[in-house]
């Protein structure tokens, strides 16, 4: 069984979140354990208890079980932007080595790690990283989430392409509808099936409500196709 997986996706805001929050609930219906993971979050709001960014809050609701922020999210920046900037912003770093002692804590605690990346596969996390060596630090196979809109088709295939030939291994895609007004839904997802190196796992959208059954019925196949 695949104990682990990074989310990865084409851009931001193309439901890497959804998606992922998603896969934790299909998973824990099916009877697994299951953490999700935000390594890396830039855009957070202060609270009491530290900076929190929504994305990792959102992973911790739809988790079993409910780890702590910090092992959840272990490296989190205030400002909207790449977090290698973000960063720098506060006078701090991404380093691995911090990450990698969340993972090992959510490994100890779930059957499955479900690891979400930020913003698109090409994203700088520092002045010497990219998202690249974290996923094969982690060694982690990759889903990628791929915004249905104009222009989808470039950016899936460009990505999924940079993905194999950085020598990781792409478990699949979902094909997630991020513009409802695209009339070429069906037929970009007809040019992607034909061109993608790896199986469609779903589609889906993200306008269904994200606490409702549309989501997690769509990903339930695929799901079962990689989990069992």
């Amino acid at each position: 069984m695949i104990k682990a997986a990074f989310i990865a996706g084409t851009d931001t805001e193309v439901g890497k979140t959804v998606i992922t929050c998603a896969l934790l609930r299909t998973l824990i219906g099916a009877g697994h354990t299951a953490v999700g993971m935000k390594p890396v979050a830039s855009g957070a709001e202060k609270t009491i208890a530290g900076l929190r960014n929504d994305d990792a809050l959102q992973l911790i609701q739809n988790s079993k079980p409910k780890l702590s922020y910090d092992v959840i999210n272990p490296c989190v920046y205030l400002e909207p932007t790449s977090p290698n900037i973000a960063a720098a912003r506060m006078g701090a770093e991404v380093e691995l080595s911090v990450i990698d002692n969340a993972f090992k804590a959510c490994r100890a605690a779930a059957d499955i790690v479900l690891v979400e990346g930020i913003g698109g596969w090409r994203v700088p996390l520092s002045d010497t990283l990219q998202t690249v060596d974290l996923v094969r630090y982690l060694k982690l196979p990759v889903i990628l989430v791929c915004g249905i809109r104009l222009g989808a088709i470039n950016h899936a295939l460009l990505s999924a392409d940079v993905i194999l030939g950085d020598g990781v291994t792409l478990l699949g895609w979902v094909a997630n509808v991020i513009d409802p007004t695209y009339s070429f839904q069906a037929e970009t997802i007809d040019v992607l099936q034909q061109r993608m190196p790896a199986p469609l796992l779903a589609v889906t959208s993200r306008h269904d409500p994200i606490d409702g059954d549309a989501i997690d019925n769509a990903l339930s196949p695929g799901v079962g196709r990689l989990w069992g």
